[in-house]
């Protein structure tokens, strides 16, 4: 009973796993099973492949075809496998020779006339590949750009199911990528572009300096969704670390692009208040795809409208926020999505949001009630609370006088590298990295400057977690203010970053 095998990738949320196939030819009844705990869509390539062998013009095996995946106990999701199984088949057959399966790891999903379709993952999938000494990989032409990004394997493409024989026959080559370029920042919004609020802006620029979460509250138009997307324009560029991370999380999710797969700008996601809380935290059957959270991981996480959002929804994110992370658990198995990013939302005051508050007709009541949708807990993982007050002249954009993204981000960029190197030997790269306990015991600040926090917590006005991101607030402060240490200025400037309330 002849034997063959090849090799493909499994993944586990973005990390990925080498996957044995195997192919067993046996006696019997022409029939093909499949083992080693395949999901709905995979059981399916049994019939892709048939139909992909024949039409390429190669012979199908008669009688009973067995195809294993191991490790037997992992889960298999999707149709990445489908390519492997084909090689597998192949060479047990003796159609094509087996010795350059050896070492490599193929990944594709195959059309019933042979052509090789893209799949999700590959980079997450190469990364294990290469990880577990591989040589070299197959993938779809059409994924060489996402498979480059990874190195120290040989990456070649293949449009077809042929070009894949014919390679493994030594009968031709298959494709490589082209050399890359120096990748080009997708455009993002200028700050300049904002009417008037210095109030709101400084608090965005706070933000970004020290990785904090905001909240903005206001009437329609005055500028809280124009602030909300340019934030990414004052944060610094992702390191190559965090590039390969955030991309593997859009590789998964199959969200990259096909000409520039690689994420260099902190990526801003904007779900809209219907979603669902598998749609925003990651779920789904099987193995949980990952969510609107995962897709903003070192980015920014917009909110707009959030007291339309619900509850469970916004309850859903407390752990998140606290954690950096998401785990999903299932039936078939528990998967961690990374999850760190900078949470900004916006909503109005009231139901009816007029221009100016005089023409509200909603009660006190009414008002609470609409706020009171943001749950205590929530906000008080909210760093900087902004109100927005409408605009009564646009006079100040006429005039040009309106500080760019670029002028702001070099103030920012300056005081991310003075926490950067602050905190450089505890592996924490900003201000909101840092644990309470290590702000209030090894960093703990002056007791004068200290003494308003104890007042506001005395008066039931700050919660033990309030403090720390007080602290964390000042830290960042102190770093734009070209300090050492933070004051009681700045503690001061962080605390009614605080006690600003929404209504």
């Amino acid at each position: 009973m002849p034997i063959a095998k090849a090799w493909s990738a499994a993944l586990l949320g973005i990390d990925g796993r080498v996957i044995e196939i195997e192919a067993d030819l046996g006696g019997g009844l022409s029939r093909i099973t499949l083992v080693g705990l395949p999901d709905a869509g995979l059981r399916e390539a049994k019939d892709r492949v048939r139909s992909a062998v024949r039409n390429s013009g190669q012979p199908w095996p008669d009688g009973k075809v067995t195809l294993g995946l191991s490790p037997a106990n992992l889960p298999k999701v999707g149709s990445a496998y489908d390519l492997g199984i084909a090689a597998a088949v192949l060479a047990a057959t003796g159609a094509v020779p087996a010795t350059r399966l050896l070492g490599s790891v193929l990944l594709g999903e195959l059309a019933l006339d042979g052509r090789i379709r893209a799949v999700r993952g590959i980079l997450p999938g190469l990364l294990a590949a290469r990880a577990g000494g591989y040589e070299r990989a197959v993938v779809p032409v059409g994924s060489l750009a996402e498979a480059a990004l990874v190195d120290g394997i040989e990456v070649m493409g293949a449009c077809h199911l042929r070009d894949l024989v014919a390679w493994l026959k030594g009968e031709a080559d298959l494709e490589r990528p082209e050399p890359s370029g120096p990748t080009t920042p997708p455009q993002v919004p200028d700050l300049a572009d904002v009417v008037g609020q210095p109030e709101a802006r400084w608090a965005l620029e706070v933000a970004a300096a020290g990785g904090h979460h905001l909240l903005l509250t206001g009437p329609p138009g005055v500028g809280k969704t124009m602030l909300a997307r340019r934030l990414p324009s004052l944060l610094p560029q992702l390191s190559q670390e965090e590039s390969l991370e955030v991309t593997a999380v859009h590789s998964v999710d199959g969200s990259l692009s096909k000409s520039s797969p690689l994420v260099v700008v902190p990526p801003f996601v904007a779900p809209h208040y219907s979603i669902s809380i598998a749609a925003l935290i990651g779920g789904g059957s099987g193995i949980a795809s990952p969510g609107a959270i995962s897709r903003a991981h070192r980015g920014v996480l917009f909110l707009d409208e959030v007291c339309e959002f619900g509850a469970q929804c916004l309850e859903s994110l407390r752990t998140v926020l606290e954690e950096g992370e998401v785990r999903i658990a299932r039936v078939k198995g528990s998967i961690t999505y990374p999850a760190r990013f900078q949470l900004v939302l916006a909503t109005n005051p009231c139901a009816c949001a007029p221009p100016k508050d005089a023409d509200c007709v909603c009660s006190p009541t009414a008002r609470r009630r609409y706020l009171g949708r943001l749950s205590g807990p929530l906000l008080d993982r909210v760093d900087l609370r902004v109100r927005l007050r409408p605009l009564s002249a646009i006079s100040a954009h006429d005039t040009g006088v309106a500080e760019s993204s670029e002028a702001v981000r070099g103030r920012v960029l300056e005081a991310r590298g003075r926490a950067a190197r602050r905190w450089r030997e505890h592996g924490w790269l900003s201000n909101s990295e840092v644990p309470g306990p290590a702000l209030r015991r090894q960093f703990a600040l002056d007791k004068e400057a200290t003494t308003l926090l104890d007042r506001a917590m005395e008066r039931g006005a700050l919660s033990g977690r309030g403090a720390d991101r007080c602290l964390r607030i000042a830290w960042t402060l102190a770093d734009l203010d070209g300090e050492k240490r933070p004051g009681t200025d700045q503690v001061s400037s962080a605390l009614a970053f605080r006690e600003r309330v929404a209504a």
